[in-house]
């Protein structure tokens, strides 16, 4: 296929919806003999550092249009792309860097690049005849990530009061991603029948990630929960599934006094600690994300040094996909994993960057959806491409997060049998 095939020959934008009924950006590149399209996503829990949404403002859509947006991929990035090789990424996403020419993408807007970044790796794989995840990692991609599914929500993410926005089932113990989301999604169903029984009707409906929202105020009662359910499903915890957490602290730490207020109390970071570290102790809870506030640097190391034999630490709001914060974290040992969202750092290039900086000095790489999600399934295909053996997109429920899974599930068919699952073996690391 000769080089004018990759050649970009056009560059559109539209103002669709997301997850929780906000608009977002789709942009759709054409090649000469392909094409691609890309969304981007929108976190309710978002990290100060990361790459700034560009938003209309005003009355209309609440003021979350997107329309801005659409101009500038029409008006100022389509003029600079059109003629460019779609297979020149690095190129590409760095001359989407300059024309913003902010530390936060906030000229074009993180989530303008984001979608634009991602429909440009479709656009050069589809005119290749490639898989995205093949064209994005090569013949040795085909590891397939354990999903942690967020199966009760809290935080922001729910309307009850947990202080830990998610509790995550871990399916460790299956042979395969198909055995994985059987699991799952019956240690779900199960679930959903003990809540349905003790709290009554209202308490199985759904918060935005897919997971349910029971009147429930302890972190202990849901761990409880959960260990329940996995044990009627006919599985063991501690082997089968592990558990894991995001308390996303800083959406509970109070800046005035530098204490955390959690079930009541009012914790300082040593408290916190000790009250992490009882939580391992008794249950099979191998992740932590996010166990304090966002600049919390220091104690993030502590933590780790305590636990970090057996539990995988992972930044989130701490490095928000970005290189700059990660150097940080490195330098003190902060934490053994990281999240990766795309739309946090606002380009491809630079979301792989991080993951290869932080692979090559021993973290674990989680991949992640964020809660304003959408159809596109871009991060399934980044798991097996980059082979972080993790990803993080939800409960086994809603399209946005089903149609992740749904398309891990279509990889594996694919790979015929020479697929791998990661399973408990990126715990083994932690």
């Amino acid at each position: 296929m000769d080089d004018d095939s990759f050649r970009i020959k056009d560059v559109r934008a539209l103002q669709v919806l997301d997850s929780r009924g906000r608009p977002t950006i789709k942009v759709t590149v054409k090649t000469g003999a392909g094409w691609g399209y890309g969304y981007a996503p929108s976190g309710a829990s978002r990290g100060e550092r990361e790459a700034v949404e560009l938003r209309d403002g005003g009355r209309k859509w609440m003021g979350y249009g997107v329309m801005r947006a659409v101009t500038i991929v029409e008006t100022m990035i389509k003029p600079r792309l059109v003629g460019v090789d779609s297979r020149r990424q690095g190129y590409i996403d760095g001359l989407l860097i300059s024309l913003d020419g902010t530390p936060n993408k906030s000229r074009l807007g993180g989530n303008t690049t984001t979608a634009t970044s991602i429909a440009v790796a479709r656009s050069a794989a589809s005119t290749a005849g490639l898989e995205l995840y093949e064209y994005l990692g090569g013949p040795g991609a085909r590891l397939l990530p354990t999903p942690l599914l967020n199966v009760i929500n809290g935080g922001v993410h729910a309307g009850n009061d947990l202080d830990i926005q998610e509790f995550m089932i871990i399916p460790v113990g299956a042979d395969s991603f198909l055995e994985a989301m059987r699991m799952a999604a019956e240690v779900y169903a199960t679930l959903k029948g003990i809540l349905k029984e003790k709290y009554g009707p209202q308490s199985i409906n759904v918060g935005d990630e897919g997971g349910f929202a029971p009147p429930l105020k302890k972190t202990r009662e849901a761990l409880n929960l959960l260990v329940e359910a996995i044990r009627k499903a006919g599985y063991i915890d501690g082997e089968d599934f592990y558990l894991g957490i995001d308390a996303a602290a800083s959406q509970f730490y109070d800046k005035s006094s530098g204490h955390y207020r959690i079930e009541g109390e009012s914790l300082d970071s040593t408290g916190l600690l000790e009250y992490y570290t009882n939580l391992v102790d008794e249950y099979p809870l191998r992740l932590i994300e996010d166990p304090f506030n966002e600049d919390a640097f220091n104690e993030y190391a502590e933590l780790t040094r305590r636990i970090g034999d057996r539990v995988l630490i992972v930044g989130d709001d701490l490095y928000t996909t970005n290189v700059r914060y990660l150097a940080k974290g490195l330098e003190v040992k902060a934490t053994n994993a990281v999240l990766v969202k795309v739309n946090q750092v606002g380009t491809l290039t630079e979301t792989i960057d991080f993951i290869r900086k932080a692979v090559h000095q021993g973290l674990r790489a989680v991949i992640s959806h964020r809660s304003g999600e959408t159809e596109d399934t871009f991060i399934a295909d980044l798991a097996v491409a980059m082979s972080t053996g993790l990803i993080k997109t939800g409960a086994p429920a809603r399209g946005e997060r089903t149609a992740k899974y749904n398309r891990l599930l279509e990889i594996e068919a694919q790979l015929q049998g020479s697929s791998q699952y990661a399973g408990a073996e990126p715990f083994r690391a932690g």
